[in-house]
Formats: C-alpha cells, sequence, structure tokens
C-alpha cells in the first residue's frame, strides 16, 4: 500500500542496497560456493490487572514451517480433487501466523482448484466473507466499470449432471394378441387418469414390472392408486411427464407431492426434473428453509445445494436465524452427502468460523465444532477440530471437557474495551481529559507538526484524535489518520480511516481523491488513476496530484514514466497544502530524482524538506551522500535523524549500513531492543555468524525470526544455510515452506529444483 516512494516508512523490503556481507546476497541469487511498591500503588495494580493472552482458537504448529512444507509436497503429489483442502489446511496455518494476504491467496487457491459445486460453493462463499466491509471498493468498481462478478450465485443444476437415459429408464415388456393393452386407467377414490401403458411403465423398474410383468395388473385395464398419497392433479401431471419429459408450469406443492411420489417407485427421471425444477424456484431464505427438509427427506441433491447456496450467501446474518442454525446442527452423515457431497469438512470449517466471530461462547460454535470433528477424515483436520473445540470448551469454562480435546495436540479499534472488557476506552478517554489542558485548533496542528516532524506516529495518531472531536475539517483528519496508520503497519484501520475520509469529505474533488486512494491501496491502480484525473479537472488540488503521481508510478510499466511522475509532484508542490504534505512531497520527489540518477537535484529536494521539518528527509540525503561514496557523511545524517525520531527502530537499521561491522552489529542489536519483531536484524547476523563458519549459531539466529515471522529472505537464507552445510533435508523443507510464501518466487524455484536434484 503507497509503497512506489520508500523514504517515509523504513520497510525491510528497501534494506538490500548494501548488504555488508555475502550472505545477504542469497536473497538476490549470488550466493558463491563456499523494587518494591506502596500501598498506592498496590492499590493501582489491583484494578489495572494485565489481561491474560487472549484464547484464540487458531491452527499454529510447534514447527510451522515443516507442516508447511509438508502442505507443498503433497500439492505437487496428489490428485486434482485433492487440493482444495490442502490449500484450506494452508489456510489455517497462515491464520495461526496472522498473514491476512497469505490466507485470502489460499483461501482463493481453494476455489479456484475446486474440484465440485459444493467446493467451488463453500469457498466462494467464504472468499465472499472474508471480504466483509469492503462494499464500498465494489461500489467504486462498479462506478470504474470493473465490478468483480467471480463470487457470483453457480447455475447448481449446470454443474450436478446426472446419468439417466432421457430416452427411457426401462426397456418394456411386449406383449401379444389379444393382451396388448394399449392405456391404462388410475383411479384415484373417484376420479379417474387414463395413461399411455408403455410410456408410464417406463417410467420406473417397479411401475415396469407392475405394468408389464407377471403382476395381475399387467392385465387390468384399471388399478387403483388412492393408497399412494399422489392426488389426482399430480398423477395428471405425472402421465403428461411420462409423454412429454417435461414439467412446465407446475405449482411448488404439486412439485413435492410428485418428488415424493417418484421417490417412492423409483422414477429417477421424474425425481430429477422435480429436483431441478424445486431447485430453480428458491430465492430467499424462507424458501430455503422450508425446501431443505424437502431436499434432505427425499434425498434431492440439486435442491439441497441450491438452498444451501443461499444459506451461504447470507452469512453471517443467516446463523441468527435458528432454524437455519438447527438444519446445520442436526446433519448427520448422509444429510451432509446431499446437501454438501464431499465438501462437509470445509462447510463446517467455515460455519465454525462464523460462529466463532459471532460469539465464540454459544451452543451453535460448540454444535458446528462438533460437526467439523464428525467430518474430519485425516489426521490433520482432526487435530485442527479439536484444538478449535478445546478453545471455545475453555473460553466456556468447561475445563474438564477443554482438557480431554486439548490431550487429543496443545486501540486500534473504535470499540476496544478495557479492563477485561468492562469499561469502553472512550470513558476512560473522557475522564482522564477532565485533567489536561484544552487545546484550540490551532494549537493541535502546532502539536501535530511537531509530533509528525519528531517521527511520533503514536502521539500525532492522539492528536488527531482529539481533533477529530472539534469542528475541524473531519475529512482531511481521517485521511491523516489513515496515513499513520499505514506507517503503523495497520492496513486494515488505515482502510477504515479512509473510508470515513471519503463519508467526510468536505467537496467532490476531494470525495474523488480518497476514492482513489482507497483503489489505490485495494491494488487498483489504473481506477485509482482515473479518479485522481476526474478530481483534477473539478479542481487543481495537492492531493490529486500526489495521488495521480503514485497511481501512475505504480499502474505504468515504462520507465520514461519517472518524468511524468516529477512533473506531477511539481504541480503538486505549486497548490496550497500544509508543510506535513509537502515536506512529504519533496521527500518523494528527491527519490524519484535519485532512481533517476540525478543525485543533486534529488539532495535539494530533501534539503527543502528538511527545512520544513520534514525529518525523514534524513534518510534520503543520507542516501545521497553514500551515492556519492560518502559512507560517513551518511552515517552522521543518520545519526541526525535518531536523535530527532521518537521511532527511531527502523533509523536504527537504516545508518547499520552506513558503518564497520562493529558498529553495524551495535546498530542491529539497539533495533531488536526497539522492536523485536524486525526481521532484517537476525538476517545479518545470521549472515555474520556464517561468515565466521559458525553454522549452527547461524542457522538458530535465522530460526529465532522465522519463529514468529514466515518471512520469504528469512526461509531463503535458512534454506541456503542448510544447503550450504549438507543437510538437504533441511533445506528442501525451507525451500518448500517459502514456496508456500510465494509459489512465484523465481530464486527460490531455483534453488529448490538444485537442492531437490540432491534429494536422497
Amino acid at each position: 500500500m503507497r509503497t512506489f516512494f520508500p523514504s517515509d516508512s523504513c520497510k525491510e523490503s528497501q534494506l538490500n542496497g548494501f548488504n555488508p556481507q555475502s550472505w545477504l546476497q542469497v536473497e538476490r541469487g549470488k550466493l558463491s560456493k563456499l523494587s518494591s511498591h506502596n500501598s498506592s500503588s498496590s492499590s493501582i495494580e489491583s484494578f489495572i490487572k494485565v489481561p491474560e493472552p487472549r484464547i484464540l482458537p487458531n491452527y499454529k504448529p510447534v514447527d510451522y514451517v515443516e507442516v508447511l512444507a509438508q502442505i507443498h509436497e503433497e500439492l505437487e503429489l496428489c490428485p486434482l480433487q485433492e487440493r482444495s483442502s490442502l490449500y484450506l489446511l494452508q489456510f489455517q496455518v497462515f491464520k495461526g501466523l496472522g498473514e491476512a494476504k497469505l490466507m485470502r491467496r489460499s483461501l482463493r487457491k481453494a476455489w479456484q482448484k475446486a474440484s465440485t459445486v459444493h467446493e467451488k460453493l463453500v469457498f466462494g462463499a467464504w472468499l465472499k466473507y472474508e471480504k466483509q466491509g469492503e462494499e464500498l471498493i465494489a461500489d467504486l468498481l462498479i462506478n470504474c466499470d470493473k465490478c468483480l462478478q467471480e463470487f457470483g450465485p453457480i447455475d447448481i443444476a449446470s454443474h450436478l449432471q446426472t446419468d439417466i437415459n432421457v430416452a427411457g429408464s426401462h426397456e418394456t415388456v411386449s406383449m401379444s394378441g389379444d393382451q396388448v393393452l394399449r392405456n391404462v386407467v388410475f383411479r384415484i377414490h373417484e376420479e379417474k387418469i387414463e395413461c399411455d401403458r408403455q410410456k408410464f411403465a417406463a417410467l420406473s423398474a417397479p411401475f415396469s414390472a407392475m405394468l408389464n410383468g407377471s403382476f395381475m395388473e399387467s392385465l387390468c385395464e384399471d388399478i387403483d392408486l388412492s393408497e399412494n398419497n399422489i392426488s389426482p392433479s399430480g398423477l395428471r401431471i405425472i402421465s403428461d411427464f411420462s409423454v412429454t419429459g417435461s414439467l412446465n408450469g407446475v405449482t411448488p406443492n404439486l412439485l413435492l407431492e410428485i418428488l415424493i411420489f417418484a421417490n417412492k417407485f423409483c422414477c429417477e427421471r421424474l425425481k430429477d426434473a422435480c429436483d431441478r425444477k424445486l431447485a430453480s424456484l428458491v430465492a430467499s431464505r424462507e424458501d430455503a428453509v422450508e425446501l431443505m427438509g424437502y431436499a434432505i427427506e427425499e434425498n434431492s441433491p440439486v435442491l439441497a445445494v441450491s438452498c444451501l447456496q443461499v444459506f451461504l450467501r447470507e452469512l453471517p446474518d443467516c446463523l441468527n436465524d435458528e432454524r437455519v442454525v438447527e438444519i446445520f446442527s442436526h446433519a448427520n452423515r448422509q444429510h451432509r452427502s446431499i446437501m454438501v457431497g464431499l465438501a462437509s469438512f470445509s462447510l463446517y470449517c467455515l460455519l465454525s468460523e462464523v460462529a466463532m466471530n459471532l460469539d465464540p461462547r454459544s451452543d451453535k460454535t460448540v454444535c458446528f465444532l462438533e460437526r467439523l470433528l464428525e467430518s474430519a477424515e485425516t489426521d490433520r483436520q482432526r487435530l485442527l477440530a479439536f484444538h478449535q473445540l478445546g478453545c471455545v470448551r475453555l473460553l466456556r469454562k468447561e475445563y474438564d471437557e477443554a482438557e480431554h480435546l486439548f490431550e487429543a495436540i496443545l486501540t486500534l479499534s473504535p470499540d476496544y474495551r478495557m479492563f477485561e472488557g468492562r469499561v469502553a476506552a472512550s470513558q476512560l478517554h473522557m475522564l482522564v481529559r477532565e485533567h489536561i489542558d484544552n487545546w484550540t485548533i490551532a494549537d493541535c496542528w502546532l502539536q501535530l507538526y511537531d509530533r509528525w516532524s519528531s517521527v511520533d506516529d503514536i502521539g500525532s495518531l492522539s492528536v488527531i484524535y482529539q481533533m477529530l472531536e472539534s469542528d475541524a475539517p473531519k475529512g482531511v483528519l481521517y485521511f491523516r489518520q489513515s496515513l499513520l496508520l499505514l506507517r503503523l503497519n495497520c492496513p486494515e484501520a488505515a482502510m477504515r480511516s479512509l473510508q470515513l475520509a471519503r463519508q467526510h469529505a468536505a467537496s467532490d474533488h476531494e470525495r474523488l481523491v480518497y476514492e482513489g486512494w482507497i483503489l489505490y491501496d485495494t491494488s487498483h491502480c489504473e481506477e485509482g488513476l482515473r479518479k485522481a484525473e476526474e478530481s483534477i479537472q473539478m479542481k487543481r488540488s495537492f492531493e490529486a496530484f500526489f495521488l495521480k503521481a503514485y497511481a501512475l508510478a505504480d499502474s505504468s510499466q515504462d520507465s520514461s514514466c519517472s518524468s511524468t511522475v516529477v512533473s506531477l509532484l511539481e504541480d503538486a508542490l505549486k497548490c496550497p497544502s500544509d508543510r506535513l504534505r509537502k515536506g512529504q512531497a519533496l521527500n518523494n520527489l528527491g527519490s524519484v530524482y535519485v532512481d533517476c540518477g540525478q543525485l543533486d537535484l534529488a539532495a535539494d529536494c530533501y534539503s527543502n524538506a528538511l527545512k520544513i521539518r520534514h525529518t525523514r528527509a534524513h534518510q534520503g540525503l543520507a542516501r545521497v551522500h553514500f551515492l556519492k561514496n560518502n559512507k560517513t557523511t551518511a552515517y552522521e545524517e543518520m545519526t541526525k535523524l535518531i536523535k530527532k525520531a521518537r521511532n527511531n527502530a527502523s533509523a536504527y537499521e537504516k545508518r547499520s549500513e552506513y558503518c564497520d561491522r562493529e558498529l553495524t552489529r551495535a546498530d542491529l542489536e539497539m533495533v531488536t531492543q526497539l522492536d523485536p519483531l524486525r526481521v532484517y536484524p537476525y538476517r545479518y547476523r545470521a549472515a555474520v555468524l556464517m561468515d565466521s563458519h559458525k553454522e549452527n549459531e547461524a542457522i538458530a539466529e535465522l530460526s529465532r525470526a522465522i519463529a514468529f515471522k514466515a518471512d520469504l529472505h528469512l526461509l531463503h537464507l535458512r534454506a541456503a544455510f542448510h544447503e550450504h552445510t549438507g543437510d538437504v533435508l533441511g533445506a528442501l523443507r525451507d525451500c518448500r515452506a517459502a514456496l508456500s510464501v510465494d509459489p512465484n518466487d523465481q530464486e527460490m524455484l531455483e534453488l529448490h529444483s538444485r537442492v531437490y536434484s540432491h534429494e536422497p
């Protein structure tokens, strides 16, 4: 999201400009062979308790790398019909790791590789459920003539074909002489319905035997069917069907009556026609609730799946309907087979997740998880089901049951609540505000400028939150909030702020800019570019030109677009804006000049940005000094940033590239102290250890980071280390896990191929 200009976020992926040791070149394919408390504080502690960790029913195996590697290997070898279930397991692993993008990719793969309509339906509904809250994006795409239709309703009947012989299911027996009776009359109480004997006999084996076999009915012209729960109207329709093979203009009630009759007498063509006709009439939840019982009772798969589709498309709301919950809860193995074929485990995985999101302690959550356990066919599926059910039992304080199940493995939200959920954070905020001075809007802008300049993103967020309670223009504030949330790596919260910015936009041209950022941040660069152009046509503004520069840079593959991007940023700087955003534009303009090799122009941009206190420009200026072979000045420039920045872990990380080994190690140790979840320091230390021939220590250092981050570069580097030490199986495991993270990474594919050729 907004990653074209690297200067603002100090992301780890942008640290590849200079790698101190040869081992850090692996990811680019260049590896050679080679005290006490007083009573007052105690009373406070008794109130403000550290909450216990949340019980998360996510599947996170101790050695997730091994599991991902196994899944990748099985995906290469398994039959096509087993791939969806493997991608579902991969989804569960990535969910346990908190990798939202990888989760969604695995789920999409499961949907794409679905071998049955049942799987297609379940995974399509799951993807639709995962996209909750993105209705705005869909609306914007409609306006941009790019409406996503991939998860629309499925034509169930066309996917569930039968092998019934349309011309006739059963042979007729030819009779000679005066025994030939062309027609037969069926009597239902006082009414008589005349039917073609041979056509009616062809409906099923029982009717063929009755009308043409050795039964006395074969010699009768009048047969009583009064005790078979079929009405005269129904029988007339069946008679017509025996001749025409179609059911047109039949009411739903009669179709149900005929379906039951057809099932009773094994009239497969008639039953299939009723099944499909009824399925075409399922238009609402009420229809689906009413007809699902008949579908299961009469073994009508097309009708059952059509009803299921209605339920799944209404998730999560339909799980608040007790009738729907009862259908899913009481379905036995045979019922599940009719309803969802072989995709029972996938279905109850979805239903369990939705139910847990609604209320993990509810009876329906427990019931769905019990059905999930019943549907499990492999040890890994049972493991997942046991774990999730155990977590829910623990949440419900059903400790004995939870223990049994476990023994079988082992601020950014507006509605956030504190003190074990008893107090809304907003209420505590109100109490605290009584003890602080109220700032005017002018004071707030000054405070925001100071904190933004000191790289204090949390402090900046707090100022914006206070400003939102005033009469200040809210669209601009929500937009600034989204920028800060992106810096803090909170994309979902940032998107929510962008949507609020759109809702509170003060003008149409401002609204178009926010819509453009929403589209850009969801990888729809060309659509975002069009929004920027529409906004500029209405009014030339800083934000519109700024957006257009970003979107053009990402949507164009032509390197010559740099000059256009420069021109757009210059146009932006000519438009009115505050120093916070102008500093950002100057910083980004400097980055473009660096990429084009115009270092003096870049230095001017960074210097001008620093004059208006855009502190992050120190990093860009340090980069210019380094590219001019002035490493000492680059180090000094980053030191200035470290002194000014409140949040400076990334600055230490970047400075480490501009010094000798000992200072580099000291800076990276400081990074790990300030932010233990940044992975680059682990990679560097591992490379240094490898250069010192301390292979085991190097692998252990990488393993520390891999334990909390499924990072492609970490796995790649550890695979290379394993290969270097002759551990082919370890290398192969890491290669496969890395390819689960990115199946198309060319360097990983090459390393995997090389290692695989040496597998014992």
